[in-house]
């Protein structure tokens, strides 16, 4: 692979994850300070991510894979999901915000796959050369995280008074305009010529020929386990950086970075913890991690107990990568060769879209009977909030525990 393909597919990794981590980590905080949004409409604002994962294999593997080359299709979304951006940044109230939020992530979901696609098709060996890619991704969103934080202070209390989370969208919509234009120079990734006969079905494509394999007990109860970690998850992704803002932690979203680190730091060592624990353990160990950060949560605060709050966001790597990174490894062990993409679309489908989905109503839920506490007393609203994620990652902890029986993986990923 040659030096300039390299750039390109880096900056444009780069690029990818910093447009998203330019809005999506401060938005629940945003919905809060500058549109006055109420519980169950944050919710609905956070669950448009949902829907834009359920959707996005239709526009992938039904159109661009089939009709347009990886790079325009992506160059397209990139162009107007800026024009949304700007919208966003102009909203004034929530009625007004929610249709460009719900467009802007029917968009960008598919995104997060034509990129891969751009990527895979130029490496010449994609398991020891994709994630010296991805990595900028990685950095991209930590980029943004860090320059919110420390270099515009948007975060901060005076920026609180002056709404100026709202600049978030146009930053990342004058990215997503870069990227737009950047993605024209990408390298040619036309559609891939297959006989008709060999062309997949939309039930295919996400997933649902790797129904049959929910007849293995084992992976049933991984899928269901799957579908229920991801309540918790929600509740992290929607309020997140509103509590930590809330409750006076300085420089909450450059914080919020330690966690993108860690993810990555983890995503290194987990081939080699993966092997010394074994898959069952190993998915264990990321439960817990969800049990102890939302505890950590519940107990900490932003002075003398703030070590408990950096503790809890930097266990997102162990979090994520030891749940959802062994689960894919898992999943592809189980699959076999002819239903190994149809494995990853379902579980992808399951997560990102009916267990997020679930979580986000139920985080929203929670934030709204908890309301009147928060009116009299912050720390205790979002100690009660925490406490419910915390119980629910426990019960699914010990149902997976009992029910999943221990067994050898063996796949290539590893």
């Amino acid at each position: 692979m040659s030096t300039s393909i390299r750039f390109k597919l880096s900056f444009m990794m780069f690029l990818e994850f910093f447009i998203w981590g330019a809005w999506f980590v401060t938005l629940g905080t945003f919905l809060i300070q500058n549109l006055q949004a109420e519980p169950f409409q944050i919710s609905n604002v956070f669950s448009t991510q949902s829907l834009g994962a359920i959707i996005a294999p239709f526009i992938i593997g039904m159109i661009a894979d089939r009709y347009f080359n990886a790079e325009r299709i992506l160059a397209i979304l990139h162009l107007v999901g800026a024009v949304l951006m700007f919208q966003m940044y102009k909203a004034t109230d929530i009625a007004t915000f929610y249709p460009y939020v719900l467009v802007y992530m029917i968009l960008y979901m598919p995104t997060l796959a034509l990129v891969n696609s751009v990527s895979f098709r130029q490496l010449t060996n994609p398991e020891t050369q994709f994630s010296s890619i991805r990595v900028w991704g990685t950095i991209g969103w930590i980029i943004a995280g860090l320059a919110i934080s420390f270099l515009f202070r948007w975060d901060s209390p005076e920026g609180a008074q002056e709404g100026a989370l709202r600049n978030t969208f146009l930053m990342a919509g004058i990215a997503s305009a870069v990227l737009g234009l950047f993605s024209f120079t990408l390298p040619k990734t036309p559609p891939i010529k297959v006989d008709s006969a060999e062309k997949p079905s939309f039930a295919s494509i996400i997933g649902l020929d790797a129904i049959k394999l929910l007849k293995d007990r084992n992976f049933l109860i991984f899928f269901i386990s799957s579908i229920l970690i991801c309540i918790p998850l929600a509740f992290y992704y929607s309020n997140a950086n509103p509590f930590l803002v809330e409750i006076g932690l300085s420089n909450a979203t450059g914080k919020m970075a330690i966690g993108q680190v860690s993810e990555a730091v983890f995503l290194l060592l987990l081939p080699v913890l993966f092997v010394r624990f074994g898959f069952k353990k190993t998915i264990l160990i990321g439960m817990l991690a969800w049990v102890v950060r939302y505890l950590l949560f519940a107990y900490g605060n932003a002075g003398d107990l703030s070590f408990m709050l950096i503790i809890g966001i930097a266990l997102h790597g162990i979090c994520y990568d030891f749940f959802f990174v062994s689960g894919q490894i898992y999943t592809d062990s189980k699959a076999g060769v002819k239903y190994k993409s149809a494995a990853q679309g379902l579980i992808t489908l399951a997560t990102y879209g009916v267990g997020q989905l679930i979580g986000f109503w139920v985080a929203g839920f929670i934030g709204d009977k908890y309301q009147s506490i928060k009116e009299t007393d912050v720390a205790a609203f979002w100690q009660q909030t925490w406490i419910v994620p915390a119980g629910i990652a426990f019960v699914v902890m010990i149902l997976f525990m009992i029910l999943f029986k221990n067994e050898k993986i063996e796949s290539k990923t590893v």
